[in-house]
């Protein structure tokens, strides 16, 4: 096995065309998107999408455990603690190409699978729900857990899980909540099921097919190949699905005071949902309140232009003491307790959230051209 974070490879097909794979390689950080991935990533993409030989492209990850826990914090940390309010010239790269690479997943112009296996969690669900084809397997587990560190659901999280249906997408930002593969897909962020034991069944059948070259076409085959993968499989029940008229209740309304005192209120025997309601309340307010602010600004936003808009939440947090707070009691001293500032979310005050929001030098030279 090679020491590089991602290993590329080419897959044969029946015409002589080929699939490019890309294969994240760091398990022991459970494969934690870090600068040096993106960087090797998004080169690499860009050469395969303009090679008329490539026909579509493959991500996946080394392992069983994880395609990918979320973006990789520890260096980040580091630069949080030494540049404090100060401009951060290092988490400007972080999120500047992350959100590059991931806008280039959204846009890709050819077939682009994406085998989410095991943990897809934050920055990995970014690289994921941009595919094409979409898979997870029934050992999927996916959230977007960044109110735990005192981030936001970003890597694009206000444009897509605005689009869930429902407002499921707003309770899985305000919970952190865990779902399975099913709660994957009704929630829009995958689109099919494959036991992992078929995912060699599925190469097998790439191979063997002649490919167009034709976008469309060839994302019609893809689609039959992996709809015959799924044949027969029983689906593991969707929590979201079940819950949905309760979620609904409780993010119902345009005041974040009425949806915070509905969790506070919540009683049930499901295990799930009182987990959500306690993750709500142990939550950065800060974060809670910038995620609310962010999906009520995107509706009628670009992809691009959301890009754009989280690029300056994320320095905002980088700049606040929430972010560095979080990251260090989940991830570097694992206390589990952070102490978050504002401590309650009536305290956050409008002023509070713009001053998230704002910009903070120039826009990433990686997202000013996109459309």
């Amino acid at each position: 096995m090679t020491d590089a974070v991602v290993i590329f490879d080419t897959l044969p097909t029946a015409n002589g065309k080929r699939f490019g794979v890309a294969t994240l390689n760091a398990p022991a950080s459970l494969n934690s998107l870090s600068v040096a991935m993106v960087r090797l990533l998004t080169p690499k993409l860009r050469e395969w999408a303009a090679d008329p030989q490539i026909v579509g492209v493959l991500l996946q990850a080394v392992g069983e455990k994880a395609f990918c826990a979320g973006g990789d914090l520890r260096q980040l940390y580091q630069t949080l603690r030494d540049c404090g309010p100060q401009r951060n010239e290092y988490a400007e790269r972080f999120f500047g190409e992350e959100y590059e690479l991931d806008h280039l997943i959204h846009t890709f112009p050819k077939p682009f699978l994406c085998w989410g296996h095991g943990i897809v969690m934050g920055g990995g669900v970014g690289l994921m729900v941009g595919a094409s084809h979409r898979v997870v397997t029934e050992g999927s587990r996916v959230a977007m857990p960044e109110i735990n560190i005192g981030l936001f659901p970003d890597v694009g999280g206000s444009w897509f899980l605005r689009r869930a249906p429902g407002r499921t997408g707003l309770f899985l930002a305000f919970t952190a909540a865990q779902i399975n593969g099913s709660d994957a897909i009704f929630c829009g962020l995958a689109d099919v099921l494959v036991p992992q034991a078929r995912k060699a069944q599925v190469l097998e059948a790439i191979g063997a097919t002649a490919w167009s070259g034709d976008d469309r076409a060839d994302r019609a085959l893809l689609s039959r190949i992996l709809a015959t993968a799924a044949e027969g499989v029983e689906r593991p029940a969707s929590k979201v699905r079940a819950h949905y008229d309760t979620i609904e209740a409780l993010m119902a309304g345009e005041s974040l005071t009425d949806i915070a005192d509905r969790f506070a209120a919540l009683r049930s025997d499901d295990a799930w949902l009182q987990g959500a309601a306690q993750a709500f309340a142990k939550g950065a307010p800060s974060s809670i309140a910038l995620s609310w602010e962010l999906w009520q600004q995107v509706p009628r936003m670009s992809l691009a232009e959301v890009f754009r808009l989280e690029y300056w939440a994320a320095l905002g947090f980088c700049a606040h003491h929430d972010f560095a707070e979080g990251i260090r009691a989940v991830l570097v001293e694992k206390d589990r307790n952070p102490q978050w500032q504002p401590a309650r979310l009536a305290d956050i005050t409008p002023e509070f959230v713009a001053e998230h929001l704002k910009p903070r030098g120039e826009m990433a030279p990686e997202l000013v051209p996109l459309h």
